[in-house]
């Protein structure tokens, strides 16, 4: 029996650097390395395409990925508040426990995205799709979702504190959700929980079942 000769995986490389020198030579130095997590701080990634690449646990603190293609990649436990992610393609995205808050989602296309646990505090996720995202465990608040398209979405036990309008898409959004969810509707706004939530997502097609917050046990600090 001839024995299949081992083959060297190939290290991963992004399809386009990007545009700006500074953040091409640190992405450069972080890939030769190999021997810590990348520190994207502030940089400015435009024009590149990262998608397949695994930034679990790295630093991209207000820096601008504006139409960045990261299609598959990872981001598990990365630190990505204030990011700006405008009209970027994270299809099929790793975001476990991930850091978004103050995030920018505007337009972003973030389907069948994982975000088991993420935060999404203080959010612009306006006209974003997250079609079959699942949200479960996540932190949701003061989330601006009006226009996103949340289709087959599942939530578990997350904190939905989200803003929506009559443009936002919940059909087939399913799972449990804490809430109360914020309703803009010809320039008025209000808020939306318990019963009447769950038949306002009905409505439009979701099946969410709404679950008094948790609290601590008696005696507990």
């Amino acid at each position: 029996m001839t024995e299949t000769p081992f083959i060297e995986p190939v290290p991963w490389q992004p399809s386009a650097l990007p545009s700006d020198p500074a953040a091409a030579e640190q992405l450069g130095e972080w890939l030769a390395s190999e021997e810590y997590n990348l520190n994207g701080m502030g940089r400015d990634f435009r024009g590149a395409d990262l998608s397949g690449g695994d930034f679990s646990n790295c630093w991209f603190t207000d820096a601008v990925l504006v139409d960045v293609r990261l299609v598959g990649a990872s981001f598990y436990r990365a630190d990505l508040q204030s990011v700006d992610l405008t009209g970027s393609d994270l299809t099929g995205a790793d975001l476990v426990k991930a850091n978004l808050d103050k995030a920018v989602l505007r337009s972003a296309v973030l389907d069948g995205a994982d975000m088991v646990g993420a935060s999404l505090s203080d959010v612009d996720a306006r006209g974003a799709s997250f079609r079959g995202t699942r949200f479960i465990g996540a932190e949701l608040l003061d989330t601006d979702m009006r226009g996103s398209d949340l289709s087959d979405a599942v939530v578990e036990e997350n904190y939905f504190e989200i803003k929506v309008d009559d443009t936002t898409v919940l059909r087939g959004l399913r799972g449990t959700v804490f809430g109360p969810v914020t309703v803009v509707s010809d320039g008025f706004s209000r808020e939306v929980g318990g019963a009447e939530l769950e038949a306002w997502i009905s409505a439009r097609g979701g099946q969410v079942q709404v679950i008094p917050p948790r609290r601590p046990a008696v005696g507990a600090p």
